[in-house]
């Protein structure tokens, strides 16, 4: 029990001692998640920049700008002229510039009353040039042009926007979005009454954000380096020069070296997700839902894990200039596949299959669900049967595999 105590408090030491260590296993991890959760934290609301020209300047098209200005994702300003507007098109200032052409308010049957706007000017410079319907001619690069059709009394009056084809993601949104308002505005005009109306009631659910799926995902990220890579190295390191035979000549009990490395590594493994749950809950508001006592329960299932296989490739390597590179090859996929930064639903089908058998995905998955959700074991049961298994597996595996000489 003491040399035990001994051998745990040692290795505590030399993780304090080593600043690479420190930098790598805990620095690293801490600045990635800052800088990702500064910048994708909130998530990426998506919005339309664009502009309205009215060149009718009467207040039935006044009405129209108005209605269109108050979407919250379409981020719309009163334009100037026609060919500004597009020249910031053409240069990814504006998503969309919606034009509503002379003649808008005799075309819908409202009275043509003038309001003072800005007159719209010609174009002149060089590009392919379209000509709206009040005479103005403009040049068009990079963007087509949509109609979307007013109806009323049979009537059509084409209401021209004009999108970036560049940037389809966003273009297509605006113009999904303008059709119901433009389609609200065409039936307030016909005199439309519906026969159908949705009875909306708001339930209340989890606000997630983008910090919130990653925060779990560093902290796997973090069990997975400091003991894949951590122990792979440490112990080919050791190897070579010479300590480990020293060790097997004493009466030390491989068992008591093994259980000593267990222990330092799992102290090491909660100082650093209590650090790196603390600066997530003070930066960025995360939270934990669920049980702590599971939460540390699969972190401690994670370090056992890939401690296991840290072991088998420590006894691979001949070298600790190997070790490394070789734990690199295992570990670096296993950043992007396992659901560390990216969702595995997203995968395609047949990959999805592959990494639903890997490790890191099953500890990224239940993390998530404790932290997030609140999940019990009664739901990741699944999880923790997994991870268990490839602990089993792999310090059975190590156990072949690992050399004291």
């Amino acid at each position: 029990m003491r040399a035990y105590i001994q051998l745990t408090l040692a290795q505590l030491r030399l993780f304090s001692r080593n600043r690479q260590v420190l930098i790598w296993s805990l620095a690293f991890p801490v600045f990635f998640m800052v800088m990702l959760g500064t910048f994708l934290g909130k998530g990426n609301p998506v919005s339309v920049n664009g502009a309205v020209v009215d060149l009718d300047r009467t207040l039935a098209s006044q009405k129209l700008v108005t209605a269109l200005r108050e979407s919250p994702v379409l981020k719309l300003k009163e334009g100037g002229a026609v060919e500004a507007e597009l020249d910031a098109l053409k240069k990814g200032d504006n998503q969309l510039v919606i034009v509503i052409p002379q003649g808008y308010a005799m075309a819908v049957g409202a009275a043509a009353t003038s309001v003072d706007l800005p007159e719209e000017p010609v174009s002149s410079e060089r590009g392919s040039k379209i000509k709206l319907e009040d005479g103005t001619v403009v040049t068009v690069s990079s963007s087509q042009v949509t109609t979307l059709i007013i109806r009323e009394e049979g009537a059509a009056f084409p209401l021209k926007v004009y999108y970036d084809e560049t940037n389809a993601t966003v273009s297509t949104v605006g113009l999904q979005l303008l059709g119901p308002i433009v389609d609200g505005i065409d039936k307030e005009l016909s005199g439309y009454k519906p026969r159908l109306a949705l009875e909306p009631e708001g339930v209340q659910a989890l606000k997630l954000a983008y910090i919130d799926f990653l925060v779990p995902g560093i902290l796997a990220m973090m069990i997975m380096s400091n003991n894949l890579n951590g122990v792979a190295g440490q112990i080919a390191s050791w190897r070579e020069r010479g300590i480990l035979r020293r060790m097997q000549s004493t009466p030390l009990r491989a068992s008591t070296f093994i259980a000593a490395q267990i222990t330092a590594r799992l102290l090491m493994n909660g100082a650093q997700a209590l650090i790196v749950l603390l600066v997530g809950a003070l930066a960025f508001g995360t939270q934990v839902r669920g049980s702590w006592l599971l939460l540390l329960g699969f972190v401690v299932l994670g370090t056992l894990a890939f401690m296991s296989i840290g072991f088998i490739i420590a006894g691979l390597a001949k070298t600790p200039e190997s070790a490394g590179p070789l734990a690199g090859v295992i570990s670096f996929p296993l950043l992007f596949l396992g659901g560390v930064f990216f969702p595995i639903g997203s995968m395609p089908g047949i990959v999805q299959s592959i990494v639903k058998l890997l490790p890191i995905a099953h500890l990224t998955t239940a993390l998530r669900q404790v932290m997030n959700v609140g999940a019990g074991l009664d739901t990741l049961w699944g999880e923790a049967l997994l991870l268990g298994g490839w602990m089993a597996a792999a310090f059975l595996l190590a156990s072949f595999t690992f050399k004291w000489e």
